[in-house]
Protein backbone atom coordinates (compact mmCIF):
# COMPACT_ATOMS: atom_id res chain seq x y z
CA UNK A 1 0.00 0.00 0.00
CA UNK A 2 1.38 3.40 -1.21
CA UNK A 3 0.44 7.12 0.70
CA UNK A 4 1.36 10.10 1.40
CA UNK A 5 0.09 12.32 4.38
CA UNK A 6 0.94 15.59 4.26
CA UNK A 7 -0.51 18.69 7.03
CA UNK A 8 1.20 22.08 6.97
CA UNK A 9 -1.48 23.68 9.09
CA UNK A 10 -0.09 24.80 12.08
CA UNK A 11 -2.12 24.00 15.43
CA UNK A 12 -3.01 25.67 18.44
CA UNK A 13 -5.34 24.48 21.10
CA UNK A 14 -6.63 25.81 24.45
CA UNK A 15 -9.00 28.12 26.07
CA UNK A 16 -8.35 32.05 24.84
CA UNK A 17 -6.27 31.61 22.07
CA UNK A 18 -7.99 33.54 20.23
CA UNK A 19 -5.98 36.60 21.81
CA UNK A 20 -2.89 34.86 19.89
CA UNK A 21 -3.94 36.40 16.35
CA UNK A 22 -1.49 39.32 17.06
CA UNK A 23 1.36 37.40 17.92
CA UNK A 24 0.62 35.42 14.86
CA UNK A 25 0.75 38.49 12.68
CA UNK A 26 4.06 39.32 14.15
CA UNK A 27 5.66 36.16 13.67
CA UNK A 28 3.82 35.84 9.50
CA UNK A 29 5.59 39.60 9.17
CA UNK A 30 2.10 40.17 7.75
CA UNK A 31 -0.01 43.73 8.20
CA UNK A 32 -3.14 44.33 6.69
CA UNK A 33 -5.29 41.73 8.15
CA UNK A 34 -8.70 41.26 6.78
CA UNK A 35 -11.57 40.06 8.98
CA UNK A 36 -14.34 37.51 7.54
CA UNK A 37 -16.66 36.34 9.94
CA UNK A 38 -19.91 35.11 10.59
CA UNK A 39 -22.92 38.08 10.65
CA UNK A 40 -23.18 37.52 14.23
CA UNK A 41 -20.30 38.21 15.54
CA UNK A 42 -20.37 41.42 14.20
CA UNK A 43 -23.67 41.84 16.38
CA UNK A 44 -22.14 40.31 19.43
CA UNK A 45 -19.45 42.10 20.15
CA UNK A 46 -17.01 38.80 19.73
CA UNK A 47 -15.33 40.52 16.27
CA UNK A 48 -15.25 44.11 17.49
CA UNK A 49 -13.14 42.62 20.34
CA UNK A 50 -10.63 40.32 17.77
CA UNK A 51 -9.91 43.56 15.90
CA UNK A 52 -9.25 45.42 19.36
CA UNK A 53 -6.67 42.61 20.66
CA UNK A 54 -5.12 42.42 17.56
CA UNK A 55 -3.04 46.02 18.28
CA UNK A 56 -3.91 47.36 14.79
CA UNK A 57 -2.95 44.28 12.40
CA UNK A 58 -6.36 43.46 11.47
CA UNK A 59 -7.34 46.67 9.50
CA UNK A 60 -10.54 45.56 7.53
CA UNK A 61 -13.82 42.91 7.91
CA UNK A 62 -16.24 41.19 5.97
CA UNK A 63 -19.31 39.87 7.41
CA UNK A 64 -21.72 39.84 4.05
CA UNK A 65 -22.11 35.99 4.72
CA UNK A 66 -24.81 33.32 3.94
CA UNK A 67 -24.63 29.80 5.86
CA UNK A 68 -24.03 28.72 2.98
CA UNK A 69 -21.54 31.27 0.84
CA UNK A 70 -22.49 31.70 -2.38
CA UNK A 71 -19.42 32.63 -5.24
CA UNK A 72 -20.88 36.09 -5.11
CA UNK A 73 -19.49 36.83 -1.65
CA UNK A 74 -16.13 35.15 -2.65
CA UNK A 75 -15.85 37.42 -5.48
CA UNK A 76 -17.08 40.53 -2.84
CA UNK A 77 -14.44 39.66 -0.32
CA UNK A 78 -11.82 39.31 -3.07
CA UNK A 79 -12.69 42.57 -4.14
CA UNK A 80 -11.92 44.51 -0.41
CA UNK A 81 -8.58 42.26 -0.61
CA UNK A 82 -7.35 44.02 -3.69
CA UNK A 83 -8.65 47.61 -3.11
CA UNK A 84 -7.07 47.51 0.31
CA UNK A 85 -4.28 45.85 -0.50
CA UNK A 86 -4.41 42.87 2.24
CA UNK A 87 -1.60 41.11 3.22
CA UNK A 88 -3.24 38.30 5.56
CA UNK A 89 -7.16 36.72 6.09
CA UNK A 90 -8.59 35.95 9.67
CA UNK A 91 -11.40 33.84 9.48
CA UNK A 92 -13.53 33.76 12.23
CA UNK A 93 -16.90 31.76 12.78
CA UNK A 94 -18.36 28.20 11.00
CA UNK A 95 -17.54 26.52 7.80
CA UNK A 96 -19.30 29.51 6.05
CA UNK A 97 -16.56 32.45 7.02
CA UNK A 98 -13.93 29.73 6.48
CA UNK A 99 -14.42 28.64 3.42
CA UNK A 100 -15.15 31.77 2.32
CA UNK A 101 -11.54 33.20 3.48
CA UNK A 102 -9.87 30.31 1.85
CA UNK A 103 -11.33 30.81 -1.62
CA UNK A 104 -11.13 34.61 -1.66
CA UNK A 105 -7.96 34.62 0.26
CA UNK A 106 -6.88 32.98 -3.61
CA UNK A 107 -8.82 34.41 -5.56
CA UNK A 108 -7.97 37.77 -4.20
CA UNK A 109 -4.49 37.73 -5.85
CA UNK A 110 -6.01 37.40 -9.30
CA UNK A 111 -8.70 38.99 -11.19
CA UNK A 112 -10.64 36.01 -11.53
CA UNK A 113 -14.10 35.25 -10.21
CA UNK A 114 -14.35 32.25 -7.93
CA UNK A 115 -16.89 30.61 -10.22
CA UNK A 116 -14.20 30.30 -12.66
CA UNK A 117 -12.98 27.36 -10.64
CA UNK A 118 -16.40 26.52 -9.14
CA UNK A 119 -17.57 22.95 -9.90
CA UNK A 120 -16.01 23.39 -13.19
CA UNK A 121 -12.13 21.14 -12.73
CA UNK A 122 -9.97 24.03 -13.16
CA UNK A 123 -7.26 23.86 -10.68
CA UNK A 124 -7.12 26.82 -8.58
CA UNK A 125 -3.85 29.16 -8.78
CA UNK A 126 -1.68 28.55 -5.37
CA UNK A 127 -0.89 31.56 -4.59
CA UNK A 128 -3.04 33.01 -1.82
CA UNK A 129 -2.90 35.36 1.19
CA UNK A 130 -1.86 33.62 4.65
CA UNK A 131 -4.79 32.79 7.02
CA UNK A 132 -5.85 32.27 10.36
CA UNK A 133 -8.55 30.22 10.90
CA UNK A 134 -10.57 30.37 14.26
CA UNK A 135 -13.36 27.83 14.48
CA UNK A 136 -16.42 29.18 16.88
CA UNK A 137 -18.20 25.84 15.92
CA UNK A 138 -16.91 22.24 16.65
CA UNK A 139 -18.09 20.63 13.20
CA UNK A 140 -16.79 21.47 9.80
CA UNK A 141 -12.83 20.96 10.23
CA UNK A 142 -12.19 23.71 7.69
CA UNK A 143 -9.39 24.69 10.12
CA UNK A 144 -7.55 22.12 8.71
CA UNK A 145 -7.96 21.46 5.26
CA UNK A 146 -7.32 22.41 1.52
CA UNK A 147 -11.42 22.03 1.02
CA UNK A 148 -13.61 25.43 0.39
CA UNK A 149 -17.42 24.15 -0.19
CA UNK A 150 -19.14 26.71 -1.49
CA UNK A 151 -22.81 27.69 -3.40
CA UNK A 152 -23.67 28.76 -6.50
CA UNK A 153 -27.40 29.57 -5.71
CA UNK A 154 -28.38 31.04 -8.92
CA UNK A 155 -27.60 28.20 -11.02
CA UNK A 156 -28.78 25.69 -8.48
CA UNK A 157 -24.88 24.64 -7.60
CA UNK A 158 -23.60 23.58 -4.86
CA UNK A 159 -19.33 22.00 -4.70
CA UNK A 160 -16.32 21.68 -2.81
CA UNK A 161 -13.12 23.40 -4.52
CA UNK A 162 -10.06 21.66 -3.35
CA UNK A 163 -6.70 23.65 -3.43
CA UNK A 164 -3.25 23.21 -1.90
CA UNK A 165 -3.88 27.41 -1.41
CA UNK A 166 -6.51 26.57 0.96
CA UNK A 167 -4.87 25.15 4.09
CA UNK A 168 -4.52 27.78 6.80
CA UNK A 169 -1.27 29.12 7.86
CA UNK A 170 -2.56 28.46 11.47
CA UNK A 171 -5.82 27.27 13.05
CA UNK A 172 -6.71 28.67 16.60
CA UNK A 173 -8.83 25.89 18.31
CA UNK A 174 -10.60 27.68 21.14
CA UNK A 175 -13.32 25.96 22.55
CA UNK A 176 -14.54 28.62 24.84
CA UNK A 177 -15.66 30.08 20.98
CA UNK A 178 -18.36 27.50 20.82
CA UNK A 179 -20.23 27.53 24.58
CA UNK A 180 -22.65 29.60 22.74
CA UNK A 181 -23.47 27.17 20.44
CA UNK A 182 -27.12 26.12 20.49
CA UNK A 183 -28.07 22.55 21.13
CA UNK A 184 -29.16 22.26 17.10
CA UNK A 185 -26.29 23.63 15.97
CA UNK A 186 -24.37 21.33 18.68
CA UNK A 187 -25.82 18.60 17.32
CA UNK A 188 -25.73 19.26 13.50
CA UNK A 189 -22.03 20.22 13.63
CA UNK A 190 -21.32 17.41 15.69
CA UNK A 191 -22.83 14.91 13.33
CA UNK A 192 -20.98 16.06 10.67
CA UNK A 193 -17.95 15.54 12.76
CA UNK A 194 -18.97 12.08 12.72
CA UNK A 195 -19.75 11.98 9.28
CA UNK A 196 -16.21 13.30 8.84
CA UNK A 197 -14.32 10.54 10.14
CA UNK A 198 -16.46 7.54 8.97
CA UNK A 199 -16.18 8.17 5.40
CA UNK A 200 -12.70 9.50 5.84
CA UNK A 201 -12.41 5.96 6.92
CA UNK A 202 -13.90 4.66 4.55
CA UNK A 203 -13.05 6.17 1.57
CA UNK A 204 -11.26 4.61 -1.19
CA UNK A 205 -8.47 7.06 -0.36
CA UNK A 206 -7.76 6.15 3.24
CA UNK A 207 -4.52 5.38 4.96
CA UNK A 208 -3.02 4.55 8.35
CA UNK A 209 -2.38 8.03 9.51
CA UNK A 210 -6.10 8.95 8.63
CA UNK A 211 -7.70 5.82 9.84
CA UNK A 212 -5.94 6.40 13.13
CA UNK A 213 -7.72 9.85 13.47
CA UNK A 214 -10.57 8.77 12.05
CA UNK A 215 -10.70 6.51 15.22
CA UNK A 216 -9.52 8.71 17.83
CA UNK A 217 -12.86 11.39 16.85
CA UNK A 218 -15.61 8.82 16.47
CA UNK A 219 -15.13 7.30 19.88
CA UNK A 220 -15.30 10.95 21.20
CA UNK A 221 -18.25 12.18 19.21
CA UNK A 222 -20.30 9.00 20.41
CA UNK A 223 -18.84 9.63 24.11
CA UNK A 224 -19.21 13.47 24.45
CA UNK A 225 -21.82 15.05 21.37
CA UNK A 226 -25.14 14.09 23.43
CA UNK A 227 -23.54 15.55 26.39
CA UNK A 228 -22.49 18.89 24.82
CA UNK A 229 -26.16 19.07 23.52
CA UNK A 230 -27.77 18.10 26.69
CA UNK A 231 -25.81 20.80 28.38
CA UNK A 232 -23.85 23.43 26.73
CA UNK A 233 -21.74 24.91 29.35
CA UNK A 234 -20.18 21.22 30.22
CA UNK A 235 -16.57 22.60 29.49
CA UNK A 236 -15.34 18.90 28.95
CA UNK A 237 -18.02 17.75 26.68
CA UNK A 238 -17.59 21.27 24.65
CA UNK A 239 -13.47 21.01 24.88
CA UNK A 240 -13.18 17.52 23.59
CA UNK A 241 -16.22 17.87 20.75
CA UNK A 242 -13.80 20.75 19.21
CA UNK A 243 -11.04 18.33 19.59
CA UNK A 244 -13.07 15.64 17.82
CA UNK A 245 -13.86 18.44 14.81
CA UNK A 246 -10.04 19.11 14.38
CA UNK A 247 -8.80 15.42 14.84
CA UNK A 248 -11.87 14.45 12.20
CA UNK A 249 -11.00 17.13 10.03
CA UNK A 250 -7.36 15.16 9.63
CA UNK A 251 -9.15 12.44 9.04
CA UNK A 252 -10.85 13.42 5.99
CA UNK A 253 -8.72 16.13 3.99
CA UNK A 254 -6.39 13.53 2.37
CA UNK A 255 -8.78 10.93 1.73
CA UNK A 256 -11.92 13.02 0.93
CA UNK A 257 -15.60 12.49 1.85
CA UNK A 258 -17.89 9.99 0.38
CA UNK A 259 -21.85 8.76 -0.31
CA UNK A 260 -23.46 11.11 2.68
CA UNK A 261 -21.62 14.13 1.74
CA UNK A 262 -22.24 13.69 -1.77
CA UNK A 263 -26.16 13.48 -0.74
CA UNK A 264 -25.49 16.33 1.30
CA UNK A 265 -25.08 18.62 -1.16
CA UNK A 266 -28.89 18.39 -3.19
CA UNK A 267 -30.36 18.18 -0.16
CA UNK A 268 -28.87 21.29 1.50
CA UNK A 269 -29.46 23.57 -2.16
CA UNK A 270 -32.59 22.43 -2.94
CA UNK A 271 -34.65 22.29 0.86
CA UNK A 272 -32.33 24.36 3.01
CA UNK A 273 -31.42 21.60 5.35
CA UNK A 274 -28.24 22.40 7.38
CA UNK A 275 -25.12 20.54 6.38
CA UNK A 276 -24.15 18.56 9.05
CA UNK A 277 -27.56 17.68 9.60
CA UNK A 278 -27.81 16.78 5.82
CA UNK A 279 -24.88 14.13 6.18
CA UNK A 280 -26.40 12.69 9.38
CA UNK A 281 -29.56 11.92 7.12
CA UNK A 282 -27.35 9.50 5.20
CA UNK A 283 -24.95 8.07 7.54
CA UNK A 284 -26.60 5.01 9.09
CA UNK A 285 -27.59 3.65 5.63
CA UNK A 286 -23.93 4.24 4.28
CA UNK A 287 -22.82 2.22 7.35
CA UNK A 288 -24.67 -0.57 6.56
CA UNK A 289 -24.32 -0.96 2.83
CA UNK A 290 -20.08 -0.48 3.16
CA UNK A 291 -20.17 -2.64 5.99
CA UNK A 292 -21.70 -5.65 3.58
CA UNK A 293 -19.06 -4.63 0.83
CA UNK A 294 -15.24 -5.50 -0.43
CA UNK A 295 -13.93 -3.88 2.69
CA UNK A 296 -16.95 -4.59 5.45
CA UNK A 297 -14.35 -5.80 7.68
CA UNK A 298 -12.58 -2.97 8.07
CA UNK A 299 -15.86 -1.06 9.11
CA UNK A 300 -16.50 -4.00 10.97
CA UNK A 301 -13.83 -3.75 12.78
CA UNK A 302 -13.59 -0.07 13.55
CA UNK A 303 -16.92 -0.37 14.98
CA UNK A 304 -16.04 -3.17 17.60
CA UNK A 305 -13.16 -1.10 18.61
CA UNK A 306 -15.39 1.79 19.24
CA UNK A 307 -17.56 -0.34 21.59
CA UNK A 308 -20.27 -1.95 19.37
CA UNK A 309 -21.26 -5.54 18.62
CA UNK A 310 -20.95 -4.80 15.45
CA UNK A 311 -21.38 -2.04 12.51
CA UNK A 312 -24.85 -2.40 12.36
CA UNK A 313 -25.25 -1.45 15.93
CA UNK A 314 -23.42 1.30 15.35
CA UNK A 315 -25.60 2.56 12.82
CA UNK A 316 -28.23 2.32 14.86
CA UNK A 317 -26.67 4.05 17.64
CA UNK A 318 -26.08 7.03 15.35
CA UNK A 319 -29.94 6.42 14.65
CA UNK A 320 -31.01 7.21 17.94
CA UNK A 321 -28.47 9.78 18.87
CA UNK A 322 -30.27 11.70 16.07
CA UNK A 323 -33.71 11.33 17.31
CA UNK A 324 -32.30 12.31 20.72
CA UNK A 325 -31.04 15.21 19.29
CA UNK A 326 -33.98 16.02 17.04
CA UNK A 327 -32.42 15.67 13.87
CA UNK A 328 -33.88 14.62 10.41
CA UNK A 329 -34.29 10.38 9.95
CA UNK A 330 -36.72 11.15 7.27
CA UNK A 331 -37.84 13.56 4.61
CA UNK A 332 -41.62 13.02 5.13
CA UNK A 333 -42.43 16.59 6.14
CA UNK A 334 -41.21 17.39 2.13
CA UNK A 335 -43.61 15.35 0.37
CA UNK A 336 -41.66 14.70 -2.23
CA UNK A 337 -43.07 14.39 -5.50
CA UNK A 338 -41.61 11.27 -8.11
CA UNK A 339 -39.94 14.45 -9.75
CA UNK A 340 -38.35 15.59 -6.98
CA UNK A 341 -37.33 12.25 -5.64
CA UNK A 342 -35.67 11.85 -9.72
CA UNK A 343 -33.66 15.04 -9.09
CA UNK A 344 -32.04 13.69 -6.06
CA UNK A 345 -31.06 11.07 -6.90
CA UNK A 346 -29.54 12.80 -10.27
CA UNK A 347 -27.84 15.35 -8.27
CA UNK A 348 -26.21 13.00 -5.85
CA UNK A 349 -24.09 11.78 -8.08
CA UNK A 350 -21.37 13.85 -7.00
CA UNK A 351 -17.56 13.25 -7.47
CA UNK A 352 -17.79 12.29 -3.99
CA UNK A 353 -20.16 10.13 -4.60
CA UNK A 354 -17.04 7.51 -6.35
CA UNK A 355 -14.61 7.75 -3.79
CA UNK A 356 -17.01 5.57 -2.13
CA UNK A 357 -15.91 2.32 -1.19
CA UNK A 358 -19.34 0.16 -2.55
CA UNK A 359 -20.80 1.50 -5.83
CA UNK A 360 -23.98 3.37 -5.54
CA UNK A 361 -25.74 2.97 -8.43
CA UNK A 362 -29.38 5.40 -9.04
CA UNK A 363 -31.49 2.07 -7.80
CA UNK A 364 -29.88 2.03 -4.50
CA UNK A 365 -30.13 6.04 -4.31
CA UNK A 366 -33.94 5.91 -5.38
CA UNK A 367 -34.79 3.35 -3.39
CA UNK A 368 -33.10 5.07 -0.36
CA UNK A 369 -35.12 8.83 -1.24
CA UNK A 370 -38.37 6.48 -1.42
CA UNK A 371 -37.71 5.13 2.13
CA UNK A 372 -36.88 8.63 3.80
CA UNK A 373 -39.87 10.44 1.64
Amino acid sequence: MNWDYTQPVQIRFGKGRMAEVKELAKLMGCKNGLLVADPYFFSNGLAERLVKESDGAIVAAFGDLSPNPDVSEVDACAEIIRQKEIGFVVALGGGSSIDCAKAAGSIGMTGSSIRKYHGTGIPMPEEHLPLIAIPTTAGTGSEVTCVSVLTDHANGKKAPIVSNGFFPKYAIIDPELTYSMPPRVTAGCGIDVLAHALEGFWSKGHQPICDACALHAAKIVFQYLYRAYLNPNDEEAREKMCEASLIAGLAFTLPKTTASHACSFPLTNMYQIPHGEACGLTLDYFVKVNAKGEEGERIEDFAKKLGFQDADNMAEEIHQLKIKMGLRNDLRDLHLTEEQIADLVRLSKHPNLYNNPVEVTSEMLDEMYHQMA
